[in-house]
């Protein structure tokens, strides 16, 4: 039985996604990703030449056959910059999908709620497939439900920290009154068994990029990665024992002699 993650009616066969920054290389990225067997990749407008082919470029390094692009508008501070970034993005690469990034504080890179809505409804509305980071808050989830949005990624915790999740209780809360679209979790993944709790969680993919890139080895990394998602996801499918406090016999005590 397949267990694809659907998003916008598109299949993708990995429930890993990959961001493209902060690698030694183009050529240890390109290791990583197939390492990772992901599908998806992510890929900041503004901090990649998109526009002046004459001169090297990530995306001359990424097989867009293989790999679905999924530009983002990291580091836009405000509505009307992502706006633009999104739409730079589209115009440049004929796609209409967009991991939307309103910054709302430059120390801790957490978002801006009031832009992210602003700029998710103005997206959705310019046509694109809209995919907003934001924090673990229901409220703000709902409302860009509301707005459009084909998918939420809220943060285990700040970007790049890889301190894993931070907040069980508010994801477990999202996994619950989130059900319409797809929930991916996004920035503070560390290693694998982070990746696998979230998992476990229920939660239907999980998007890193430091984890691998910042590792010592991020190839090895990569593919620890993959496991854990993978494994993550299977054990919420199969669904785990009852917690007790107490022991309980592996073996029946019936027909004991």
């Amino acid at each position: 039985m397949t267990d694809s993650l659907i998003i916008a009616g598109r299949e993708f066969k990995s429930r890993l996604i990959l961001g493209s920054g902060k690698y030694e290389s183009f050529g240890l990225m390109t290791k990583s990703l197939e390492a990772a067997e992901t599908d998806m990749v992510t890929v900041a407008v503004r901090r990649v030449n998109l526009t002046d082919r004459s001169k090297e470029s990530l995306l001359d390094f990424i097989d867009t056959k293989r790999y679905h692009i999924l530009p983002n508008t990291a580091g836009c501070y405000s509505a009307d910059e992502a706006i633009r970034t999104a739409m730079l993005a589209r115009e440049v690469l004929d796609n209409n999908w967009i991991k939307l990034e309103v910054i709302g504080d430059e120390k801790t890179l957490f978002p801006d709620n009031q832009g992210l809505l602003e700029a998710t409804e103005a997206l959705v509305n310019e046509g694109f497939i809209v995919l907003p980071y934001l924090n673990d808050d229901l409220i703000v989830a709902r409302r860009l439900v509301d707005a459009g949005a084909a998918a939420i990624m809220p943060l285990a915790a700040p970007i790049g920290s890889g301190l894993g999740i931070q907040n069980f209780t508010n994801l477990r809360i999202l996994r619950e009154k989130i059900t319409q679209v797809p929930l991916i979790v996004d920035a503070g993944v560390g290693t694998a068994s982070d990746a696998t709790l979230a998992m476990e969680l229920g939660v239907d993919g999980i998007l890193m990029n430091t984890g691998i890139a910042g590792a010592r080895d991020p190839i090895a990394m990569a593919q620890a990665m993959n496991h854990a998602v993978k494994a993550g996801r299977l054990a919420f499918r199969a669904g785990r024992i009852q917690k007790k406090l107490y022991a309980s016999a592996s073996s029946p005590s019936e027909g004991l002699l």
